[in-house]
């Protein structure tokens, strides 16, 4: 049995397709509301925030797979992530289940964006990136004190079809759908990796059926050459036939937007990533994988549009 805690967002119907095109048949996909990707699948509904359904959702689990994304606000994920992971981490314990954390980049040092590796200074510059390494540092205690083996799937930005919380599809491609101007954050000039769903799910699965694989950080593939934002747009731009329009946004503006869409008040403390290149480097995954494909900018881009 494998199991994905936080079934049917960007990440986890992806990844329980993968899972079930390789792997195995018998996954569990939990979630408030969980519905099926592949017909075998085992549909779990709980309240993840409740330590007894995390528990309940585990048994009998050999790999558990969290991919849950709690609502985009600093005062929830001060309440809900460290909780939650230490409902995740007892029940791993408890049922000898091994987790793999699917994880994002926010716990990185500021200085670290222009070229990330696993090996970078985790020394995060926002609130929201010392939530993050907290839950990252209680993993690896429990893996240092042998209760749980467990890996790290890292992931940079993310983009990839039908999805809804991806924000270079929510501020570029939305946009330019509409005849609008394209919008980015910061430069335009930097170049900004990102890490194609379908490819990051795919490997995810592949890392959690990998026994050397685990005990570690691992940066899930993404295309080595990366599209600065001006780029970004005019590659969107030509698979949609629109003409490549696009403004920036100032750091000020997103504070004065802030007030009136909360979303954007949030991303306000992340600017300093998009106020400089920001490369994520998979190497170490591509060396130790060597025959994974890894979709390029090009491809990816046109499977969304095409896909709507």
């Amino acid at each position: 049995m494998q199991t994905i805690l936080g079934a049917g967002g960007a990440i986890g119907s992806e990844l329980a397709k993968a899972l079930g095109q390789q792997y195995t048949q018998k996954i569990r996909l939990v979630s408030r509301n969980p519905k099926k990707v592949n017909p075998t699948d085992e549909l779990f509904a709980a309240d993840l925030s409740n330590p007894a359904d995390v528990d309940a959702a585990v048994a009998g689990s050999e790999v558990v797979y969290v991919t849950i994304g709690f609502e985009y606000k600093l005062s929830v994920w001060r309440e809900k992530w460290p909780a939650f992971m230490r409902s995740v981490i007892d029940a791993c314990a408890k049922h000898k289940a091994k987790l793999v954390f699917f994880d994002n980049v926010y716990m990185y040092d500021s200085a670290e964006i222009p070229h990330m590796t696993e090996e970078s200074k985790m020394s995060p510059p926002s609130e929201k990136g010392k939530v993050r390494k907290q839950v990252i540092d209680m993993i690896f205690e429990a893996v240092k004190a042998k209760k749980i083996k467990a890996l790290i799937a890292r992931s940079a930005d993310f983009y990839g079809p039908g999805i809804g919380t991806s924000m270079l599809q929510e501020t570029v491609s939305k946009n330019l759908q509409k005849d609008k101007a394209a919008q980015w954050i910061g430069g335009m000039d930097f170049r900004h990796s990102a890490t194609y769903t379908p490819d990051a799910a795919r490997a995810t699965a592949l890392l959690g059926n990998t026994p050397d694989a685990y005990d570690q950080v691992w940066h899930l593939p993404t295309y080595p050459d990366a599209p600065t934002g001006r780029e970004w747009t005019e590659l969107f731009a030509k698979e949609m036939n629109k003409k490549a329009k696009v403004s920036a946004i100032p750091k000020f503006m997103l504070k004065i937007l802030g007030w009136f869409i909360p979303i954007l008040g949030e991303v306000y403390e992340m600017t300093y990533q998009f106020e400089q290149p920001y490369f994520f480097d998979s190497a170490k995954f591509m060396k130790r994988f060597p025959d994974f494909k890894t979709t390029s900018y090009a491809e990816g881009i046109k499977e969304i549009v095409a896909r709507g």
